[in-house]
């Protein structure tokens, strides 16, 4: 119920803004707006305070919204109402219009990215544990108990971090931009100081997927003790519990949680699981417990599971910021995921990234529910997400989105003269079939994550 009551607020608060971005400016350009709807369908609920003012409705399907204009394109327009039709008015104010849909978004995720940072969240400290062997965070040298303090692009400019969280978005963003990332880097306890760089730069696109954070090699600093087992599986049946703290395996000590997935990952010999000796801890006591891992494929390559939840809880800070700082964060934020969304987009469009990165309503409706549960902040921080999203997808220049329309006006500010009708109505088809695609596409991708397939 809180991921369903979560998606639909997520789908309202977004689509209601966007399309009051749209009412708001057509009717500060003297555009007469005949209908506001949020959603599509059956009429839920409707209000309209006379004959000539906007009809407010809300509708049965969430999925979207319009604003409907007086258009002398879409029916005849009294002579004395002529002027207040949206395709009589300047093309400067058309543009405006349209534009103002897409950009109320972005301008909403400022402020709710901004807002998250007020509220403040509890998040893993940027302590990073055993880097993943072959993984850029290993050949950059990175160790256990490093705490990354600020990143830069240049080696020159330098921005802080607070918490892994943001280690791990800079990592993306610098992957998404091609660029390499440098690192400032300090013992756990802020002794000791050390550059680093990671030749994120040399990560191709195609690699912007959800394995990235292996690829990477980041995970937070945790202990190396077990949580959850599963009924049945290859811990339970070796006699582990939740709550071992694992000490060693073959006679190699283990010195975190990261390290202890990396061994059990490798655990496979010629492809086929073999028992492996773990020295655990428990209740105080030393036991020593023969374990099999399970032979499961990641990717088309062998590696072993022990169907136990691994590693405890890594250290928490609090991260916040004051009024202003925060709607800087929002508004450096709000750029840089629409920034990193583009070129991501980009990419896919020439085939350097995967399309698994699309994303449907059933993935936005689980991670809605997820970030409801986790808190205030989060709910926050992933509206924003979605808002962003929202506004960049209206402003790609493809027919049926905002985008399109801007397209159409710039060729009618270059030449002078309209896109023609029959021009707009190919265009609109075509759009339809790509948004169709586009629409599948992320449906098939949404099924893919849910039942394990990606």
């Amino acid at each position: 119920m809180t991921t369903l009551l979560a998606f639909l607020l997520t789908l309202g608060v977004l689509v209601a803004v966007h399309e009051y971005g749209h009412y708001r400016v057509a009717r500060a350009c003297g555009v007469k707006v005949l209908r506001f709807s949020v959603g599509f369908g059956k009429v839920i609920w409707r209000r309209q305070n006379g004959p000539d003012a906007t009809e407010f409705t809300l509708c049965a399907l969430p999925l979207g919204g319009y604003v409907r204009m007086l258009d002398e394109r879409e029916g005849p327009v009294a002579p004395e109402l002529r002027d207040q039709a949206f395709n009589n008015r300047p093309l400067r104010q058309r543009v405006a219009v349209v534009a103002a849909g897409p950009l109320a978004n972005l301008l909403l995720a400022v402020l709710l990215f901004a807002a998250a940072m007020w509220v403040g969240t509890q998040e893993p400290k940027a302590v990073l544990g055993t880097p993943t062997a072959q993984s850029l965070a290993a050949r950059a040298g990175l160790q256990a108990g490093d705490l990354v303090r600020a990143t830069s692009a240049d080696g020159q400019s330098w921005r802080e971090i607070q918490s892994y969280s943001e280690l791990l978005s800079r990592a993306s963003e610098a992957i998404a931009k091609g660029e390499p990332l440098h690192l400032d880097v300090g013992g756990r306890n802020g002794q000791g100081h050390r550059s680093l760089m990671l030749e994120t730069d040399r990560m191709g696109a195609h690699e912007f997927d959800a394995s990235i954070v292996r690829k990477l090699g980041f995970s937070p600093l945790g202990e190396a003790v077990l949580g959850k087992v599963s009924p049945g599986g290859a811990a339970d049946l070796a006699g582990l519990q939740a709550g071992d703290r694992v000490l060693a395996v073959d006679g190699l000590a283990v010195a975190d949680a990261s390290g202890l997935r990396e061994l059990i990952r490798q655990s496979l010999r010629d492809g086929q699981a073999h028992a492996s000796v773990w020295r655990i801890e428990r209740a105080g006591r030393a036991l020593e417990v023969e374990v099999t891992p399970k032979r499961v494929d990641e990717g088309g390559k062998p590696i072993g599971r022990i169907e136990a939840m691994v590693g405890g809880a890594p250290e928490m800070v609090k991260v916040s910021r004051g009024f202003f700082e925060g709607l800087l964060g929002g508004a450096q934020r709000t750029w840089d995921v629409s920034s990193m969304t583009l070129k991501v987009f980009g990419r896919m469009l020439v085939g350097e990234a995967s399309l698994k990165n699309l994303s449907g309503p059933l993935t936005i409706a689980d991670y809605a529910g997820q970030s409801a549960r986790s808190g205030l902040a989060q709910y926050l921080s992933f509206l924003a997400l979605v808002s962003v999203s929202l506004g960049v997808l209206n402003l790609l220049p493809l027919p049926m989105l905002d985008g399109g329309h801007l397209m159409y006006y710039l060729f009618e500010g270059l030449s002078g003269r309209p896109v023609s009708e029959w021009w707009q109505t190919q265009l609109q088809r075509a759009g339809a079939l790509i948004l169709m695609l586009m629409m599948v596409l992320a449906l098939s991708n949404d099924v893919a994550r849910l039942t394990g397939l990606h």
